[in-house]
């Protein structure tokens, strides 16, 4: 491992540019074709077999160790957000409304990182790494099933992955066993009523009325109908209604998204949801229109996988820095990997509050602290030589 840290630590300042320049071009979901020659042509100059075009947009590289063992994969996501970057700094988005706000852009420059050190020493590998660069992980249905439907699995036997995370300071790092984020699901709402004079409510039927009093009734899911000890969420993100302040409002909308772990919940919240919706319209005389799609899985670690990282993560980081991840309630399509191969899905700290880091993912002026990077690479590259061991 010595070997291979050294090597890391040796191109961390090329790590970084690479992240820079991806964050300067950043590209939306399913529209990541210059990434993916970015990452393409970095492989193949490392001798490092390609398949290009995978599942979409996806870029698969496969390097052959000189030693018969196990074959792992290590996947990193590549698309950006749909979201203006206020960032003052040198690197900051080139491309107007779209940055990479939650680290795809680090992600992609730490496999990277991996490859071109791992494709070194490739004599030392007891076995064979792929690297799976993923297009749109940001927005269903997401670029991993159409991967591993592509065959992006093919021969693997174990899968591991990271999400650099601001929430978490740099220098630690954070897994669990079983459960670790949630199943994102989404929901659209428009409810019909009768529009008409703002004076004379009486002859209408008040859809922004009807919607408002959905939002309260919904949040009720939650509050009363699910057992107190078992995470879930169902939050309103949008609501759009109305054009004059005169006129009483035909079509109301809202949208916004449920959030659970379970995968019984998760059905059960979404009957509840549908009659919910179905009794307060009916109430008001209203009709409707549901739209409720389910998104990605959980995010189920494997026990074994997990109990590989504390082992890893302690040997590389010291036990102080080595945490039991709380549940997170955002969602990652990582988890159609961990449904067809065991595996770990782990976050590495990356906010830094004294380098003034300190903002959510998603939001326009979101930075990582770049040390996270070789912090993510040195986990990465550790869990994938200690199951060829």
């Amino acid at each position: 491992m010595n070997d291979f840290q050294d090597g890391l630590q040796a191109i961390y300042e090329e790590m970084v540019a690479w992240r820079r320049y991806l964050h300067q071009n950043p590209e939306l979901s399913f529209h990541e074709y210059r990434t993916a020659e970015f990452v393409q042509n970095h492989l193949l100059s490392w001798n490092i077999e390609v398949r290009k075009g995978v599942g979409g947009n996806g870029v698969v590289g496969l390097l052959r160790g000189s030693g018969e063992g196990p074959t792992v994969a290590l996947r990193a996501d590549m698309d950006a957000l749909p979201i203006q970057d206020e960032k003052n700094c040198t690197y900051s988005s080139l491309t107007s409304g779209v940055m990479h706000a939650c680290g795809h852009d680090a992600h992609t420059a730490t496999l990277l990182g991996i490859a071109k050190i791992a494709s070194q020493h490739r004599e030392q590998l007891k076995g064979n790494l792929v690297f799976l660069f993923q297009h749109a992980e940001e927005i269903t249905p997401g670029g991993a099933d159409s991967m591993i439907k592509d065959g992006a699995l093919e021969g693997v036997d174990a899968v591991f992955g990271v999400h650099l995370w601001t929430p978490f300071p740099v220098g630690h790092i954070y897994s669990k066993a079983g459960p670790l984020m949630a199943a994102p699901d989404e929901f659209t709402i428009q409810i019909q009523g009768k529009g008409g004079h703002g004076g004379l409510p009486h002859q209408t039927i008040d859809s922004i009325y009807v919607a408002s009093q959905l939002v309260v009734n919904l949040q009720s899911i939650v509050s009363r109908q699910v057992d107190p000890i078992e995470p879930c969420v169902v939050s309103i993100g949008s609501f759009h209604g109305g054009s004059s302040f005169n006129v009483i409002a035909e079509t109301s909308t809202l949208s916004g998204t449920v959030r659970t772990f379970n995968a019984e919940l998760r059905q059960d919240v979404k009957q509840r949801f549908e009659r919910m919706v179905a009794s307060t319209c009916e109430m008001y005389q209203a009709t409707y229109k549901l739209d409720y799609k389910l998104g990605y899985p959980t995010v189920v670690n494997d026990d074994q996988e997990a109990e590989r990282f504390f082992k890893v993560g302690q040997a590389l980081f010291g036990a102080d820095a080595v945490h039991a991840s709380p549940l997170i309630m955002a969602g990652e399509d990582f988890s159609y990997y961990l449904h067809h191969r065991p595996g770990c899905y782990m976050f590495v700290g990356a906010g830094n509050e004294a380098a003034g880091i300190i903002h959510p993912h998603h939001h326009p002026k979101f930075d990582i602290d770049e040390r996270s990077m070789l912090h993510a690479a040195n986990l990465l590259l550790g869990m994938a030589l200690d199951y060829m061991a």
